[in-house]
């Protein structure tokens, strides 16, 4: 049986998580379960590559074996990437990092995460939110395994 990170012939879904680098204890959570089932899907996880819920879903995704790229602000991101593309762009990166994803997933978030929402949208990708802003274009989901399943199947 291939793990998640081995070669395949068929092309991985890449899925956007983002949320706030500072978050509270159940988006966290969130974001970590997130990760998990991204890369029980064989989905590569995009990610801003910082702290918070980045971080988060980064572990999840990073110990269940998956594929992890982080977009980087500047040079350096979190433990758990197995790719850093550094685009020493700081908030600039948002529109690379949603504009390379399939689908988006937010959980929670302040304005960055609202820039990542817009340019995504404004872009034609689907957003799924957990607990994110509830604004149109968005599919809120009920929990990670609903907003998962919408951004591997629905999108």
């Amino acid at each position: 049986m291939k793990s998640s990170r081995e070669s395949s012939s068929e092309p991985k879904r890449q899925i956007a998580v983002i949320g706030g680098s500072i978050a509270e204890e159940q988006d966290l959570v969130c974001a970590e379960r997130v990760g998990v089932l991204l890369a029980h899907h064989g989905a590569v996880l995009l990610s801003g590559g910082r702290g918070g819920v980045m971080e988060a879903s980064c572990r999840g995704a990073y110990t269940a074996g998956g594929i992890v790229a982080g977009i980087v602000p500047g040079s350096e991101g979190n433990a758990y990437l197995t790719v850093i593309i550094k685009t020493r762009m700081d908030h600039a990166r948002n529109v690379i990092l949603v504009g390379s994803a399939d689908a988006v997933i937010a959980i929670g978030g302040e304005y960055g995460t609202l820039s990542e929402i817009a340019f995504a949208l404004k872009m034609g990708i689907p957003v799924y939110g957990i607990k994110s802003w509830n604004i149109p274009g968005i599919v809120m989901c009920e929990g990670p395994e609903d907003a998962v399943h919408r951004a591997i199947y629905n999108s």
